[in-house]
C-alpha cells in the first residue's frame, strides 16, 4: 500500500442497483443510502452484462455520488465474465470507485487473484495502488468454512457480507422466504452463520455486512432481521428498495442517548485519567463505574454515531476541585 485508506466507511445502509438499468441509477443517487453497489451479477441478465459494464462506467463518471461509499459487484470467478467486469469498469472508472465486490467467495485465492488484477489495473492506468478496495462475500458452505483464511487475504478488504439466497439454496435449507427462519426449527437458523462472519471480519478489523431481505414491501419483516444483525454487532444491511433505507440507517446507528453516554464515557475517563483528574484507572460517572474497558466499548458506539453523523446533546463537565 502506498499510503492510508480508510477501510472504515459508513456502510448502514448498502444499496443494490442494477447495472443494466439508467433509471434505477439515476435514482439511487438520490437516495439517502451509505454505498450504492452497481450490480453486473444477479441483477443482469447474462445478454444484458457486457453493455451493463459501460453503462456503469458512464454513471460512476458522470453522475453524483457526494457521501456514498461507490462499489460494483462483478460475477464470480467461476464465470467468463469476471476478469471483463474488472477491466472494463477499473479502466473506465477507477478513479471514481470505491470498492468492487467479488460475490460467491469460497478461497483466499479468489480474493488474491482480484487484488493482484486490481494492481495490475492501477499500476497501467496510473491510479494510486492499492487505493480500490475489496468487498468479499459469502454464499455457500466452502466459503463459510474458509472466511478466517478469506478475511486474511488482501490488505484490500473491506467487509465481510453474508449472501443468505445462495447460502439457503447451497445448504438445502428449507425455506423460500431470504432471511427468514426455516418452518420447523425454532432457534435462530442464522445465528452460527452470522457469528462466524463477525467474529473473521471483526480479528482483521473489517466490517460486517449482512445481506438482503427479498419482501421489500414487509419493512416490518426487514426491521425484525436488520436489528437481528445490529444487535450481534454488524455494521450494515444490504436495501433491495428505497423503502428500506430508513429503516437500516436507523437501526444501525446508536441512540442519540447512547451516542451521549458514549461520548460522555471518552470525555470522563480522559479527564479521570489524566494528571488534573488523580490519574485514576476507575472512576465513577454518575452512578456507574467506568475504566479502560468501559472506553473500549464507548469507542464504538462513539464511531457507528459519528461515522452516521451525528451530533451529541450533551456535555461533560469536570468535578470542582
Amino acid at each position: 500500500m502506498t499510503s492510508p485508506v480508510n477501510r472504515l466507511r459508513p456502510r448502514r445502509s448498502c444499496l443494490a442497483v442494477p447495472g443494466s438499468n439508467p433509471r434505477f441509477l439515476e435514482k439511487a443517487q438520490g437516495l439517502p443510502a451509505d454505498q450504492v453497489f452497481l450490480d453486473l451479477e444477479d441483477a443482469c441478465a447474462p445478454l444484458a452484462k457486457p453493455e451493463a459494464r459501460h453503462t456503469i462506467v458512464k454513471f460512476l463518471n458522470e453522475g453524483d455520488w457526494t457521501g456514498k461509499t461507490r462499489v460494483v459487484r462483478v460475477n464470480d470467478w467461476t464465470t467468463e465474465w469476471t476478469y471483463r467486469d474488472v477491466v472494463t469498469v477499473v479502466e473506465g472508472a477507477g478513479q471514481n470507485l470505491d470498492c468492487i465486490m467479488l460475490p460467491k467467495v469460497q478461497t483466499a485465492e479468489q480474493v488474491v487473484s482480484l487484488d493482484l488484477l486490481l494492481t495490475q489495473i492501477e499500476k497501467t492506468m496510473g491510479f494510486e495502488v492499492g487505493k480500490i478496495g475489496i468487498e468479499a462475500q459469502i454464499e455457500n458452505a466452502k466459503g463459510l468454512n474458509n472466511v478466517n483464511a478469506i478475511a486474511e487475504a488482501s490488505p484490500r478488504l473491506e467487509t465481510i457480507i453474508f449472501g443468505p439466497a445462495d447460502f439457503m439454496a447451497s445448504i438445502n435449507m428449507k425455506s423460500l422466504v431470504v432471511g427468514e427462519q426455516p418452518p420447523g426449527y425454532d432457534a435462530d437458523a442464522y445465528h452460527y452463520i452470522l457469528m462466524k462472519i463477525l467474529m473473521a471480519a471483526r480479528a482483521n478489523d473489517l466490517q460486517a455486512i449482512d445481506g438482503p431481505y427479498l419482501q421489500i414491501r414487509n419493512v416490518e419483516g426487514y426491521r425484525a432481521v436488520a436489528q437481528r444483525a445490529a444487535a450481534l454487532g454488524f455494521d450494515g444491511k444490504w436495501v433491495l428498495h428505497p423503502g428500506q433505507v430508513e429503516a437500516s440507517n436507523e437501526i444501525f446507528s446508536p441512540s442519540q442517548e447512547d451516542f451521549d453516554h458514549a461520548e460522555l464515557i471518552l470525555d470522563a475517563y480522559e479527564y479521570y485519567t489524566s494528571e488534573a483528574g488523580g490519574k485514576k484507572g476507575s472512576a465513577m460517572l454518575g452512578d456507574e463505574m467506568i475504566d479502560e474497558a468501559s472506553r473500549k466499548m464507548a469507542l464504538v458506539i462513539s464511531g457507528k454515531g459519528r461515522a452516521a453523523g451525528m451530533q451529541r446533546t450533551s456535555k461533560f463537565e469536570a468535578p470542582e476541585a
